[in-house]
Order: structure tokens, then C-alpha cells, then sequence
């Protein structure tokens, strides 16, 4: 592929906690406290973290014994496994890609729709789209270097959420204050922590792969998880537990500025929705080169070296998910895509 050189932090870690830290965080995090409490909030985090983290263990693991090639996690398993276990994970891999940024584009359309309440919500959703795909064709490189913008944005976003911190403890501790299932609770957010795949697609365009996806997607998982730790305790000492499970907009409606926070919602979703449209096709193109599809040889194309028929393929299956979809059934749906990944991973 024409882009090789990619390091650790504009590769792996930038895609990676910028996925992390998306839409989940600003949007459902307050409501997953609401719904569990405190207790229960930071038991969901460290359970869905410690998925992660051992599947970031194992890839770091994996990555030290065979060449990697485009199509991260894909191309880890393929070599590990075998084309055919590694093909039967790799397509709901990919569809997990697809539905990820689906719903991070969702994410980015609830916060418009909460602004400017007569805009068309499904339209607004398919322009978010197609401009998401123009800048993924630019090519991973130029999509990475969007994202150290987007960073900075989200920093100052979490910096306006703290710097009005106040103790107003309503809410309980217990593990499940009895609204909401505690596994339905952690489904919806487990995709917060899926970000990983983000950083692992890119591998084929990293210039040393070896070293920079282990120190890359282990430093955004800690970083993840104590960013994560730090806004679940302000949520509960910030609102009380009918304010968190009511309005999903809690973040922005109480920070010293909100509108650093509504920059970073948007930021934070439309970041992880490109790293996903980026490094989905890639999953998909490099099934095709393997010839684990059918029909492989279209997907196999590429374009200025840039997957363009996978890209477009991809963002058929992301609209049609637009039109079907809500988020936190997206989010259901993705958790158990990526258990099913991580699982065989480990």
C-alpha cells in the first residue's frame, strides 16, 4: 500500500483513544451510572476494560511471532489460525467496523437533532456519511492527522466537565439500584472499549507494526480506562440518578462550557466514526486478498492505495444500519460482535 509510515501515536494510539473516547463517554456513560450505580458504573468499566486489556495482551503476544500484514486483527488470526477460523472472525469482525461507525455517526446526529430539533434526522445521518467517506478515500494518513485536531478538542471538553465539579450525592452505590439489568447495562457500553480495532486496522500502513501496536493500543486502553473512572465519579456527584437516566445531554447541559463540550461530543464521534470507516475497509480488503469472501476480487482493488469498492461497500452497509437503527441497540449488537472477537482472539 502507498501509505507505510505511520508511527505509534499517529497509527495506533490516536485511533484507538479517540475511538475510546467517543460517543459511549459523553453520552451514555451518565445514564449507565444512573441506571447501576456508582458501583455498579465502575464495575461495568473495569469488567469491559479487562476484556480488552487481555485481548490487547494477547495481540501484543501475537504480534512478536509472525510478519503483519494489512487487515490487523484479521490478519493476526489468519496467520495464527489459519485463513478459515481467521476468515469465520473476521467477517463480524468487519461488520463490527461497519456498525461501529453507524453508530458513532447516530451519536454525532442525536447531538444535532438536540440543538436544532427540526432538522431531518435520517438526512442529516447520510450527509455525516458521505463526507466521512470523501475524507476516508484522502487516505489514512490525511484521516490521522484530522484526529490530533479532534484530540486537542476532546481535552478541553473533559477540562470544561471538571472545572464544574460539585458533590450533590443522590444517587446510591449499590451495584444495581433496580432500573435496568445489569448486563443490558453493560452491553450498551461495552463498545467503549472497542477502540483497539481502530489501532489494529491500520497495520498495514504502520512502518514498524511489531512495535507500535503493542505500546500503542495497551497506552490507550490505560489512558481509557482512567479517563473513563475519572468522568463515572463525576457523573455521580454531579447529578442525581433521574437526572442521568433521563437526559442523555447531562455532560453538556452542566459543564463550566458547554459549548467546549458539544465541540467535544462532536469531535469524539466523528473521530471514531473516521477511524472506523478507515479501518473497516481494510478488514474487508484484506479478506478479499485472501480470497475468505465470495466475490473477493472487486474488494481486492485498490485505488491510489486506498480501498475504494470496499469503502463503498462499507458505507451501503453503514446507511442501511442508519435507517434501521437506534444506538443503544447498535451498541448491543456490537458488544456481541466483539466478545465474539475478543474471545477468539484470546
Amino acid at each position: 500500500m502507498a501509505n507505510k509510515k505511520l508511527g505509534t501515536f499517529e497509527g495506533v494510539f490516536t485511533p484507538s483513544i479517540l475511538t475510546i473516547l467517543g460517543v459511549i463517554l459523553y453520552l451514555r456513560l451518565g445514564w449507565v451510572v444512573g441506571q447501576v450505580g456508582l458501583v455498579g458504573a465502575l464495575a461495568i468499566i473495569i469488567l469491559a476494560h479487562i476484556a480488552t486489556i487481555t485481548t490487547g495482551l494477547s495481540l501484543t503476544t501475537m504480534t512478536t511471532n509472525i510478519r503483519i500484514g494489512v487487515g490487523g486483527f484479521y490478519s493476526m488470526l489468519s496467520k495464527s489460525l489459519g485463513l478459515e477460523v481467521a476468515g469465520a472472525i473476521g467477517i463480524p469482525l468487519y461488520l463490527s467496523q461497519s456498525l461501529g461507525c453507524a453508530l458513532y455517526i447516530i451519536g454525532f446526529t442525536e447531538l444535532l437533532t438536540n440543538i436544532y430539533p427540526d432538522i431531518d434526522y435520517r438526512l442529516t445521518a447520510s450527509l455525516v456519511l458521505v463526507i466521512l467517506m470523501m475524507v476516508g478515500f484522502l487516505g489514512a494518513r490525511f484521516a490521522m492527522k484530522v484526529q490530533y485536531l479532534i484530540m486537542a478538542v476532546v481535552a478541553v471538553s473533559l477540562v470544561s466537565m471538571f472545572a464544574s465539579f460539585e458533590f450533590k450525592q443522590e444517587l446510591r452505590l449499590s451495584i444495581n439500584p433496580g432500573k435496568a439489568d445489569f448486563w443490558a447495562v453493560f452491553a450498551i457500553f461495552f463498545p467503549a472499549v472497542t477502540g483497539i480495532g481502530s489501532g489494529a486496522a491500520m497495520s498495514g500502513d504502520l512502518a514498524n507494526p511489531k512495535k507500535s501496536l503493542p505500546k500503542g493500543i495497551l497506552s490507550a486502553v490505560g489512558v481509557g480506562l482512567f479517563v473513563y473512572i475519572c468522568v463515572a465519579l463525576w457523573f455521580y456527584f454531579k447529578g442525581s440518578s433521574s437526572e442521568l437516566t433521563e437526559n442523555y445531554f447531562f455532560a453538556k447541559d452542566q459543564a463550566r462550557w458547554p459549548i467546549a463540550v458539544v465541540a467535544g461530543i462532536m469531535g469524539a464521534t466523528l473521530s471514531s466514526a473516521l477511524g472506523t470507516i478507515v479501518s473497516g475497509p481494510r478488514i474487508l480488503l484484506a479478506l478479499a486478498q485472501d480470497r475468505a469472501i465470495p466475490l473477493s476480487a472487486p474488494f481486492a482493488l485498490q485505488t491510489r492505495g486506498e480501498p475504494l469498492i470496499a469503502l463503498l461497500f462499507t458505507g451501503i452497509i453503514i446507511e442501511v444500519s442508519l435507517l434501521l437503527g437506534n444506538l443503544n441497540a447498535i451498541a448491543t449488537l456490537l458488544t456481541m460482535f466483539f466478545l465474539i472477537t475478543y474471545g477468539m482472539i484470546n
